[in-house]
């Protein structure tokens, strides 16, 4: 059954009302702390039949089968199989709903993927693979995937669905009250990434109370395309000593619900908190109103996981450098498998003001597949710009896009027919912008008028991919001048075409133009300037040229894109003229200094290591970890507080400190010197709770500031916390909780330090917690992030 079957025939002129919260219910029913939610689909059966039955009673079109934390992962030492779980729980569902559709459930498999964590984004998706196989062969009606804070783990997620079964498939993700998921990705990137993936309806869970999520919901409403979805919580949870309970009642829950239905909501249900009775009243408020018709957006948008670049609002300059044409060094570092100078220069474009950065690994002596996944993944580690693939092998093109965090931009395609067979099918099902070239199988038209109907080809040969014209960039080609020059003219003709009878965006590689003549910038600033007027989005150019980045600011200004000439006051005015410039010294370890902090801040793990050692040779240890690591690392805590940058890029800067710290403990080791370490500090994740990806995020941070962590793991039992604070004298003490069923454990390991008097401080964190919860379960400090948790440590230690 097929979404438009769904919402055209069986839901024609209504709402889509999903069921409300599966743990809930558990939990009123006796679910044991630490159990498997999803071992009752065998081992008690009756209870999941008996509150799928209470849902579709209460109104609800679909019931989730309770299948949500059910990966092989976290099955690995139950003594029944995923296979057994997964299949159960359809099938249970199935008897219970009748006539109503049944969804299988799938969320988070628990760990963090690569870079930020361990797991391979290919591994996560075997693991998914085998979840939407299963659900599919029990009988499955449509795949939800549901409570997703990873931006990178929902996209392998949705690609194992679509791969694998032809099931509807609803994402929803899961966001924090700052508006963006624990990983950084806003509403309008999970727009933009999920519907260019082909999901079937798209939206937000979890996360919030219902009035919290309208902001959210709203910006999901601004971008979206297709149908969007909602589960909210039913309020802010919070502790009454024995008991996570929330803070609205179906009534209340229902209001707000029928709000968001009012502003285009076209699938609802409820999330934690909820029960029979928030969906019977939700039912009841949507039953007087219609849905509204969902309407196609047009924006045209490239984004990293939390950065998006709408094209055309500005002009969007694309970094130009990282192509082997011309680079010596690039060419040999390609050969050496080595990632370098693609990570310098993806972190120097982003500095001068760089909008996109363009990658190509093209040598004909290498792996370009293998090289393109290494490549990008490099970039992402140290920048949060998309990225604009560049290659003429399919295979490559499609590695990349497979492996990229987010919606890029494919270059490229012609109007050959043969390249738009392999690569508009890429375009496609990746959800990629791509850039079309105005070439054929007869070259390079000489005139406007050729390289506009190769372009006109190239848009409607898209339209039949079902790759819409937003998505379509088209490249009028610079040809040289020095050859060419009667050509030039013809560019500029034909971008003005392209923009006015088509309607796609455009681009141009701009230094092309003058290739071979003296004074080049002269020739590329005055053409990009004739291109921007005759309708240019993208130009590809170098972004260290100021008098080009000049040219582009004035035309803003002149076109009416700078609202008020507000940036180029910015940039010419008083304030700017007044800037202090960095002064230079001709002391090489203070040069250093300064390039450590900057490669903490940036993230580039292998310059760590040398610019360490320089600093050795004249600096002690001790120095540089208080002098300049910790300095940096306060700075990208500043910066995470801010929003600047979010939880990728603290951890990969986390990551980049540990590799100064190998080169200064190597040092100490061989010096004799006293172990750094400013103290010593526990983390567990408590008894019956498996997830410990918070609990990580603390350890790498805690460390890079010089603690030593002992990490017990997780589903630590009670003694185990208390034996070890004991053996090994430990002041302070971090407890880790995911789940709300697991709290009351966090509170008795508290209270089982207390009784054996240890003199140690106990911060608590966690998703279910909050300030509040903190307190009543006796904790001294609660943590609301991984940055807080080191305030928390220098407080205990230094004070």
């Amino acid at each position: 059954m097929k979404i438009n079957d769904l919402i055209l025939k069986r839901f024609k002129d209504k709402f889509i009302i999903f069921d409300g919260a599966m743990g809930t219910m558990l939990q009123r029913s006796g679910l044991k702390v630490g159990e498997l939610p999803e071992t009752l689909n065998i081992t008690n059966p009756d209870i999941i039949r008996t509150i799928h039955k209470q849902y579709i009673d209460a109104g609800a079109d679909v019931v989730i089968a309770n299948t949500f934390g059910a990966n092989e992962l976290k099955y690995s030492s139950s003594k029944y199989s995923i296979e057994e779980v997964i299949t159960a729980g359809v099938k249970i569902a199935k008897e219970a709903a009748g006539d109503k559709l049944v969804a299988l459930d799938i969320s988070s498999i628990g760990q963090m993927l690569e870079p930020t964590g361990s797991l391979s984004f290919e591994a996560a998706y075997n693991l998914f693979k085998k979840q939407v196989v299963i659900g599919e062969k029990a009988g499955a009606d449509l795949i939800l995937i549901e409570t997703m804070s990873d931006l990178y783990e929902t996209k392998a997620a949705v690609l194992a669905a679509k791969e694998n079964s032809d099931l509807p498939v609803f994402c929803t993700m899961t966001f924090q009250d700052n508006g963006r998921t624990l990983m950084g990705t806003d509403p309008k990137t999970m727009v933009f990434v999920l519907e260019g993936l082909g999901v079937d309806a798209l939206g937000v869970n979890c996360s919030l109370g219902p009035k919290e999520l309208m902001p959210i919901v709203e910006e999901i409403l601004k971008y979206a395309s297709i149908p969007v979805m909602v589960q909210p919580n039913a309020g802010l949870p919070r502790y009454d000593g024995k008991n996570t309970v929330y803070d609205i009642a179906p009534k209340e829950f229902a209001e707000y619900v029928k709000l968001m239905a009012e502003k285009g909501v076209r699938i609802l249900g409820g999330c934690c908190g909820t029960n029979p009775d928030f969906i019977k009243k939700m039912c009841e408020e949507l039953n007087d109103i219609k849905p509204l018709k969902t309407e196609e957006k047009n924006f045209t948008a490239a984004s990293s996981s939390t950065e998006v670049v709408f094209l055309g609002e500005r002009v969007t300059i694309v970094g130009e450098r990282i192509n082997p044409t011309g680079k010596s060094k690039y060419k040999e570092e390609l050969r050496e498998k080595k990632v370098d100078f693609i990570q310098a220069q993806a972190v120097k474009q982003k500095e001068e003001g760089a909008h996109i950065l363009e990658l190509n690994v093209g040598l004909p002596e290498i792996d370009e597949k293998e090289m393109m996944i290494k490549a990008i993944k490099a970039m992402q580690k140290v920048v949060q710009l998309p990225i604009t693939i560049d290659s003429p092998n399919e295979e490559a093109l499609e590695a990349g896009a497979r492996v990229y965090n987010g919606k890029p931009i494919i270059n490229s395609v012609n109007g050959k027919e043969e390249i738009m067979k392999k690569v508009f099918p890429i375009v496609k099902k990746y959800g990629a912008c791509v850039i079309g070239l105005t070439i054929d199988e007869d070259g390079i038209p000489n005139t406007a008028e050729g390289r506009f109907k190769i372009a006109e080809n190239i848009v409607n040969a898209a339209k039949e991919y079902g790759i819409h014209k937003k998505d379509i960039i088209i490249d009028c080609l610079t040809l040289t001048a020095s050859a060419q020059q009667k050509e030039a003219l013809e560019t500029i003709k034909a971008v003005k075409m392209v923009k006015e009878k088509l309607g796609v965006k455009t681009v141009l590689g701009v230094s092309n133009i003058s290739f071979g003549l003296p004074r080049r910038d002269i020739l590329n600033r005055t053409f990009l300037t004739m291109a921007l007027y005759a309708g240019l989005d993208l130009p590809i150019m170098n972004s260290a040229d100021e008098g080009m980045k000049e040219a582009i600011t004035a035309f803003e200004v002149l076109s009416n894109m700078d609202k008020e000439g507000k940036d180029y006051v910015e940039n010419y005015g008083a304030k700017s003229q007044g800037k202090k410039e960095i002064a230079k010294t001709s002391d090489k370890s203070i040069e250093q200094v300064k390039d450590l902090k900057q490669i903490i801040v940036d993230g580039i793990e292998k310059d760590a290591i040398s610019s360490t050692e320089v600093l050795l040779q004249t600096k002690e240890p001790l120095e540089i970890v208080n002098s300049y690591i910790i300095p940096a690392l306060d700075y990208v805590g500043e910066q995470y507080e801010e929003k600047e940058i979010f939880l990728p890029q603290l951890i990969q800067s986390a990551e980049t400190v540990k590799k100064s710290f190998e080169v200064i403990k190597k040092k100490i080791t061989e010096s004799g010197e006293e172990n750094i370490a400013k103290g010593k500090i526990i983390l567990a994740t408590v008894k019956g709770d498996i997830h410990d990806i918070g609990k990580n995020i603390v350890k790498v941070l805690l460390e890079n500031y010089g603690y030593e962590v002992i990490d017990l793991g997780k589903d630590v039992p009670i003694e185990r916390v208390v034996n070890t604070v004991k053996e090994y004298n430990i002041k302070l003490v971090g407890l880790s909780a995911l789940m709300t069923t697991t709290v009351v454990n966090m509170k008795k390991t508290i209270e089982a330090l207390r009784k054996n008097n240890l003199d140690c401080k106990v911060f608590v964190g966690g998703a279910v917690l909050n300030e509040e919860y903190a307190e009543m379960i006796g904790a001294d400090f609660y943590a609301k992030d991984a940055r807080e948790s080191v305030r928390i440590a220098e407080d205990i230690f230094h004070n």
